[in-house]
């Protein structure tokens, strides 16, 4: 089995990578549907117990794939699974994202569906995707918490929300998580959110630890995008911003080459050392990247390491923004 760690002070303990589920769906072009679910009853055979998803993710395809996973894994394995489910995205028949929804009537329809897509009774974190402007996120967590008492979620959980709005949330209900973007190069957490996060006991699941495959050691210069690739239209991919982080990337390489481990395994196991009330979520989509993102929990970077790592790739090194303009604009993290 796995280490674990616990999600916060008030959620359970889960394993210390959780696999994040929306590459086997969307928006990184065609996934093979057979290898997706090798993968995933391969995590749970590894150990990995959270399986982290959002019901936009193909419009409902994540979820139904994650339900014949789970549905088809021995039942040990089957139980110690948790969900961790994101909701509130607004999409249109052709693919587009056209806002969030953050009503409490909104919030329990969206768990219904999840819930038999899902094939279970219960989603152990539910949390909206981004926050809705027109909805106070006291109404929206509020409505969480009465799926909680309930029976038909577990925990509670945020993404991508900033520090006052995590104060605000937590005085309504205890939060699990948040659930946030965290990585070497996308360390805008550490000022103000991660500090906040640790004074009220609750847990980070950092999704993007590899920046979307631009940190992992295996995205090239010359590489083709696939069509509806969400990298085609992220900054950090684009021209010159592209090179500038594979030279990122190149000097990073040396320093996990002298360790003897692979670069994602050192950019894994970076965000693993930044405290043990993070999750490093790993996006990975065939069995081959998950065991290379398992063998970052055998890596152990002493000081002289994270000195070297942090050389390499300094805060802020980073050319382009995580996100285009019009979505950035979506988070509250950011503003």
């Amino acid at each position: 089995m796995l280490p674990t760690r616990p999600l916060g002070t008030t959620g359970p303990a889960v394993s210390a990578l959780g696999l994040g589920c929306m590459g086997m769906s969307a928006l990184y072009g065609e996934a093979d549907r057979a290898e997706s679910l090798a993968t995933l009853h391969a995590a749970l055979e590894a150990g990995v117990t959270l399986l982290d998803t959002g019901d936009f993710y193909g419009m409902g395809h994540n979820e139904l794939l994650i339900g014949e996973a789970l549905r088809t894994a021995p039942a040990a394995l089957r139980e110690h699974a948790l969900t961790s489910v994101k909701f509130g995205a607004l999409r249109t028949v052709e693919g587009g994202f056209t806002g969030y929804d953050g009503r409490p009537a909104a919030v329990k329809n969206f768990a219904a569906y999840s819930l038999q897509r899902l094939g279970t009774d219960h989603i152990d974190v539910y949390r909206i995707a981004r926050v809705d402007p027109d909805v106070p996120i006291e109404e929206t967590v509020g409505a969480i918490a009465e799926l909680v008492e309930a029976g038909h979620v577990r925990h509670i959980g945020l993404s991508e929300v900033g520090a006052d709005t995590l104060r605000r949330a937590a005085a309504v209900a205890p939060i699990t998580d948040l659930q946030i973007e965290y990585s070497l190069v996308s360390r805008g957490i550490e000022e103000k959110i991660l500090p906040v996060a640790r004074e009220l006991g609750i847990g980070v699941t950092a999704y993007g630890v590899l920046s979307r495959g631009l940190i992992s050691g295996h995205f090239t210069r010359d590489r083709a995008l696939a069509p509806g690739d969400f990298r085609g239209m992220s900054p950090r991919f684009q021209g010159e911003n592209l090179h500038r982080n594979l030279d990122l990337v190149d000097r990073l390489r040396a320093v996990a080459e002298a360790k003897g481990v692979s670069v994602a395994q050192t950019a894994i196991a970076w965000v693993l050392a930044q405290g043990d009330d993070i999750v490093p979520l790993v996006g990975a989509r065939t069995r081959a990247r998950l065991a290379e993102a398992l063998g970052a929990l055998d890596v152990t970077l002493d000081a002289a390491d994270l000195a070297a790592i942090e050389e390499a790739v300094p805060a802020g090194a980073a050319a382009g923004e995580r996100y285009p303009a019009a979505q950035m604009a979506h988070l509250d993290s950011e503003h």
